[in-house]
């Protein structure tokens, strides 16, 4: 289990090993003394002997909602940390600087004989790949930039798209990003993975919609998503995909102090999940109209906002091939 802080909630990033039949902590998987200074997400290849682990903040910090002075004072992490992974030691790490701040989810193309994946960078909004080069070390580079946006009526005169997930389909064809507040989903074909092709993307509105207090200055902003009747209130964020790799699953909550700070309706409405076709073959998307609703504002003792998706039996954000 990926730890992000100590008991008192400040930055530390970790690793912890659970028994696999009491489910009771036993130790820390790092070596004493090897933590790292923040933690969130990591992903492994058995066969490479290696392990590549993220960072989001320290939880002091996040826990209270965004704060852009918490990032200038260091609160927020900005590197990739690769381990071996049978002997538990840290190898390398790559600061990611100011094009990487917030890494957050790490995903290895699922073949198991690849030595190649990619971290979207949640804060700066690029997608980076990283890869094991012929000496054996590892490698990283920025292959996706999403921009930020000009705006008026928000906290910043920029908004960030917040890359708050991605996900590779079962088959390594495609890479999916979603943009979380900027409302944008996306899909690239990594068939040639050090250079990712857009072939989809669907504007769902989130923050920047016709209408909203948030007014988009250098484009047009698109209609606000209605579903059955129902308002999203929220951007793309949780992503889940059919092992055939023909139906999406999108969910709109991040985390409810930052939910809170920038959707404030989806803590009051509910929050959604939604299905989205796909057009796996050729690429792109069957329609820009989900084809599935899911509605957690009547929820009992809601409303509710929904994040993680997962298929029982294993899928594209879970499984690692022996």
């Amino acid at each position: 289990i990926s730890c992000m802080g100590d008991e008192n909630g400040n930055h530390k990033g970790g690793f912890a090993l659970l028994d696999e039949k009491t489910f009771q902590v036993t130790e820390t998987w790092e070596p004493k003394g090897s933590s790292v200074p923040f933690g969130y997400d990591f992903w492994y290849q058995p066969r490479h002997n290696v392990m590549v682990s993220s960072e989001w903040g320290e939880p002091n910090a996040f826990s209270h909602g965004f704060k852009p002075e918490d990032v200038a004072n260091g609160k927020y992490g900005h590197s990739l940390h690769v381990w071996e992974w049978n002997e538990r030691k840290l190898i390398q790490s790559f600061d990611l600087g100011d094009e990487g701040i917030m890494p957050l989810e790490v995903r290895f193309l699922h073949n198991p004989e690849a030595t190649i994946g990619y971290v979207g960078a949640a804060l700066s909004s690029n997608i980076f790949c990283f890869y094991k080069q012929n000496d054996g070390s590892w490698a990283v580079k920025k292959v996706i930039d999403l921009p930020s946006k000009k705006v008026e009526g928000w906290c910043l005169p920029e908004m960030p798209a917040i890359v708050s997930d991605i996900l590779i389909s079962m088959d390594d064809k495609y890479l999916y990003v979603s943009g979380w507040l900027h409302g944008d989903l996306f899909q690239y074909n990594i068939e040639d993975p050090h250079n990712p092709k857009l072939t989809g993307m669907i504007r769902m509105g989130g923050a920047i919609f016709k209408g909203s207090s948030v007014k988009l200055i250098d484009d047009e902003p698109p209609e606000k998503m209605i579903v059955n009747g129902v308002s999203i209130h929220g951007g793309p964020q949780m992503l889940q995909l059919s092992l055939d790799g023909k139906r999406m699953y999108v969910t709109t909550s991040l985390y409810s102090a930052w939910d809170r700070q920038f959707y404030p309706d989806e803590l009051t409405q509910g929050g959604v999940l939604l299905k989205f076709d796909v057009d796996h073959e050729n690429g792109g998307f069957v329609s820009n109209t989900p084809s599935l609703l899911v509605d957690f504002g009547k929820e009992p003792g809601g409303p509710s906002a929904a994040h993680e998706v997962r298929y029982p039996g294993g899928d594209c954000t879970s499984d690692i091939w022996l």
